[in-house]
């Protein structure tokens, strides 16, 4: 037995489990976690036009979805889950939610831009908007103006007519964004804004194109999901999960005895390296995306499974245990390869297709293919091979082959 040898691959196995142990408690940390298991609730509102007579579109129900995404981070929810549904319904799904009525309040109406004389009496509202057309541009000093394109340049004529010499105040909802004296009729059907820094003026910009859409929100459903029976959901989950992972390292371990024990060095990494992309992707984790975890985690198995079998085949036959290594590394390379991307297939399509939480489940188990191939058919590999080179396993019973299974050459 080579004892260098021996003791660089004891080494490596004992690095690789100390990063992965210190390592994983702060990983596990920073995983995000979705609606199912942190807590919070989910709405689904249907959308209607302000004015009688207008229509819903799909770039104006897009356009009020991302209204309502910018709505919800200000509240100081991250990441929320928005969706557009059929031609006039929007979902909404947002988790660790603490004051669900100030939420909600916050999302019932979408802003509304209104333009009003000296006595508050609205002149021009939000209906009278080009949806996404306010602007910031810069004057002849390099000043920020906010310039807000209408629709009819006709009517705007008559409003700025009317009120020249006189104020016209700018309201955001019941929020005044300024009060401009009008100079006179403004032909072009575009009025400006300044006084405003340069970030406050976007800002303000921003919010004009969002709260420009001529769309209501009425609730149609509403599914509180409460914060302890999301962390219930999560413990049953991840205790029936581990369960599992230990039956399947013993498992490897007494079947397959030193492939299978070298098996479960790589499964672990294959787990700890799957949660690093996830905090990297900054993905939300969900039950279903634990299912596929813990499918991901089955198919790398059954990739060791396959090695382990063409190993355990050709040392059979006669030949040397490093000969059967070799042999069946490269028989069982093309069988996992298929499984592999026939999956990867399988889950691409639920991934392009599905919604929600079916996306969620088809990326995660897309994660668990790409891992799985790096940690079963490539580290697992040079871990037997260093192991083999040692010289420290030379008996075939250390593959769990009897003496009396082997035929001669």
């Amino acid at each position: 037995m080579d004892k260098k040898k021996y003791v660089s691959f004891l080494a490596l196995i004992v690095l690789i489990l100390a990063i992965v142990g210190a390592s994983t408690p702060f990983i596990v940390k920073e995983v995000r976690l979705g609606l199912d298991l942190k807590g919070g609730f989910e709405i689904l509102y249907q959308a209607t036009p302000l004015e009688a007579g207008m229509k819903v579109t799909p770039e104006s129900l897009k356009e009020t979805a991302h209204s309502l995404e910018d709505r919800v981070n200000a509240a100081g929810v991250a990441e929320p889950e928005i969706t557009t549904e059929g031609s006039d319904r929007i979902r909404v799904r947002i988790a660790g939610v603490v004051d669900q009525g100030e939420v909600r309040k916050t999302l019932k109406e979408p802003a509304r831009l209104t333009f009003r004389n000296p006595a508050g009496d609205i002149v021009m509202d939000g209906s009278d908007f080009v949806p996404n057309a306010a602007k910031v541009v810069f004057d002849e000093y390099n000043q920020p103006i906010i310039t807000i394109e209408v629709k009819d340049k006709a009517k705007f004529a008559k409003v700025t007519k009317d009120l020249t010499n006189q104020k016209m105040s700018i309201n955001l909802d019941e929020k005044q964004l300024g009060a401009p004296v009008v100079q006179g009729e403004m032909t072009e059907g575009k009025a400006s804004i300044t006084g405003y820094g340069l970030d406050e003026a976007k800002n303000i910009r921003d919010t004009i194109n969002l709260g420009a859409l001529p769309l209501q929100l009425t609730e149609k459903y509403t599914n509180a999901v409460d914060a302890t029976l999301g962390q219930k959901s999560m413990n049953t989950t991840l205790l029936a999960g581990g369960i599992a992972f230990v039956l399947i390292l013993l498992f490897m371990a007494f079947y397959y005895r030193v492939p299978g024990l070298i098996a479960c060095v790589t499964l672990i990494v294959f787990t700890w390296l799957l949660l690093i992309i996830y905090v990297l992707l900054n993905a939300t984790l969900t039950l279903p995306g634990i299912a596929a975890f813990i499918l991901g985690i089955g198919m790398a198995v059954d990739a060791n499974i396959i090695t382990a079998e063409r190993i355990k085949e050709e040392i059979r036959t006669g030949k040397t245990i490093m000969s059967g290594f070799r042999a069946g590394s490269k028989n069982s390379f093309r069988t996992v390869m298929d499984a592999q991307l026939t999956t990867i297939v399988a889950a691409g399509v639920l991934f392009t297709l599905g919604v929600g939480t079916v996306k969620g489940f088809a990326l995660t188990l897309i994660f668990s293919i790409v891992v799985s191939l790096f940690t079963n058919m490539f580290l697992s590999r040079v871990l037997l091979q260093m192991l083999l080179k040692s010289g420290a396993v030379k008996k075939p019973s250390y593959f769990g082959v009897k003496e009396d299974e082997i035929h001669a050459l």
